[in-house]
């Protein structure tokens, strides 16, 4: 205000261009036609909003939308106890068929894992870093599909695509890299590998699941020593001088250090990596008793080829089996709800079974509940802060009238959009609600300073002469604001705007249909309901005296 007056009091009046007077015109007497129809005006709010939260409960939802990095890390793991080598080599085809791909930019192939690493990966997995080149969304979602193509040809492969900032939110969520995790509990291992492998099929079954996976795969190969005591007495030799013997020659023992200059390194003894996956050469080890007598480890154990399980997964103190997916083309709320739908349908599980679901639904679920308890408590202060300012409840639901006609827009905005509800949607919707707000409370307040303030009868006259001059500030500041999120609501779904976007078209679409009730429809509710209408609300009431005069 101090600046107002200092740099605008010797501007002189400003006479609104021709067209913009012929347009207030052409507005008054519209918004005198309906105010001839208060009833009609109330049954057409209440129907729109009605429509708005019947096709919001239509739209599927998600805790974050897909992002667009333009890097995708590749989980992809061989058969259980496959060998490095048989991993690289496996990675050089893959890596050769991604990089055949003009989506595609570099490729890197990591194997095996740190000493000290968090990840403890198993040498048959791998992971893969694809950075692609400079794409739009529709190009990205794209280059994902063919990504998943290129995994799909190797056989006796699992594999899951994900966006490094999808893997660490997944993470943080369930313990699992993908978007849902069912977890499967039970005593039995074979029972559970066998509804792991029942859960895993009825998951294929649903549109748009992808990446299915078992975690703990059953069936990794190894060799069972099993010792033969009286030959073992036989020789001399104890079970704890055959475990060193097997540890030294696959683990290594140290033997020795080396320094140089600041560095120490440990010198260790162990078989040659050919050596360790032949049996027959795993049975020439020599076994040394306590008094220096080495005795062939074949003479003394019956070495058994077989299959085992690589883990045993617990949570709780309970044995556990996981099925993960991601989905693919649709919002994780309604995949989730289709695969508990077909897990139900074809999967029985045996007595002293249950399941559970992880992933990004739960998280959104439980998100969604506290920004409802948050927007909530806000509505409340709001709804307070309006009859304290305005002097009673009738101003504050007329305010709150327009939000119907917001909501209503931010819906079609949404579901052109793709029709999913994201955390930038929800906050658009809030967002959006406190603009809608703004212009109500601009033209009811106006009205009230030409009752209370300039002493003007309230009827028809008054309320079309507040809404004439309030056309353009209400104008100006949804146009200010449309224009300023017209760039994020354009490049919706680009990389960077993943969550800006939705949020900023949806903004857009309730603020034309707010600006247009306010405009319009508002006038009609205010001259209706603001204060104790008289029985003919087009004529002023002659006992109705203005404010300032009473008392």
């Amino acid at each position: 205000p101090a600046l107002a007056f200092l740099l605008l009091r010797h501007i002189p009046d400003h006479r609104e261009p021709a067209v913009v007077a012929r347009l207030k015109s052409g507005h008054a007497r519209l918004v005198t036609r309906i105010c001839a129809a208060p009833g009609a005006v109330v049954a057409a709010t209440a129907a729109v909003g009605i429509l708005a939260l019947l096709g919001l409960s239509l739209f599927g939802s998600e805790l974050l939308p897909a992002f667009r990095e333009r890097h995708y890390v590749l989980q992809v793991s061989g058969p259980a106890g496959a060998s490095i080598p048989w991993m690289r080599d496996l990675g050089t085809r893959i890596s050769h068929d991604l990089l055949a791909l003009p989506e595609i930019s570099t490729v890197e192939h990591q194997i095996g894992r740190a000493e000290a690493g968090e990840d403890t990966f198993p040498p048959h997995r791998s992971e893969f870093h694809v950075e692609l080149t400079a794409l739009g969304g529709a190009d990205e979602a794209g280059a994902q599909a063919k990504i998943r193509a290129v995994l799909a040809r190797y056989p006796g492969t699992q594999s899951e695509v994900l966006t490094f900032l999808g893997d660490r939110i997944s993470e943080s969520l369930s313990g699992e890299t993908a978007a849902l995790a069912i977890g499967i509990y039970g005593a039995d291992l074979d029972a559970l590998d066998r509804v792991a492998a029942q859960v895993a099929q009825a998951v294929r079954g649903v549109p748009g699941a992808a990446d299915v996976q078992i975690k703990a795969a059953p069936g990794a190969p190894s060799l069972t020593v099993r010792l033969d005591p009286e030959q073992m007495a036989v020789r001399g030799v104890s079970a704890g001088d055959a475990a060193d013997t097997i540890e030294t020659a696959f683990q290594g023992r140290v033997v020795a250090q080396r320094a140089m200059a600041n560095q120490v390194s440990d010198i260790a003894i162990t078989l040659p990596p050919g050596l360790q996956q032949d049996p027959e050469a795993i049975g020439n080890l020599l076994v040394r008793s306590a008094d220096g007598v080495t005795t062939r480890l074949g003479d003394i154990a019956t070495l058994v080829p077989a299959d085992t399980r690589l883990s045993i997964n617990h949570d709780n103190g309970l044995r556990r089996q996981i099925v993960t997916a991601n989905p693919a083309g649709r919002d994780v709320t309604g995949f989730t709800a289709a695969v508990r739908a077909a897990v139900a349908q074809h999967v029985t599980l045996p007595k002293g079974m249950f399941v559970d679901y992880a992933g990004q639904a739960e998280g959104q679920a439980a998100a969604f509940r506290q920004l409802a308890i948050n927007v909530a408590t806000a509505a409340i202060g709001v709804g307070a802060l309006l009859v304290l300012a305005f002097g009673g409840g009738r101003p504050a639901l007329l305010i709150v009238a327009v939000t119907p006609f917001a909501l209503a827009g931010g819906v079609v905005a949404a579901a052109i959009g793709g029709g999913v509800l994201s955390l930038g949607v929800l906050v658009g919707f809030v967002t959006l609600f406190g603009i809608a707000a703004r212009n109500a409370i601009l033209l009811i307040s106006h009205v009230d300073h030409l009752v209370t303030e300039e002493c003007e009868p309230f009827g028809l006259a008054t309320v079309v002469r507040a809404t004439r001059e309030r056309v353009t500030p209400i104008l100006i500041t949804a146009l200010v604001t449309g224009l300023g999120l017209a760039p994020l609501a354009l490049e919706a779904g680009q990389s960077g705007r993943e969550v800006q976007g939705p949020m900023a078209a949806v903004i857009l679409g309730g603020l034309i249909t707010s600006t247009l009730m306010s405009l319009l429809l508002l006038p009609a509710l205010v001259l209706a309901y603001r204060h104790a209408a008289p029985a003919n609300p087009l004529e002023p009431d002659p006992t109705h005296a203005p404010v300032a005069d009473r008392g």
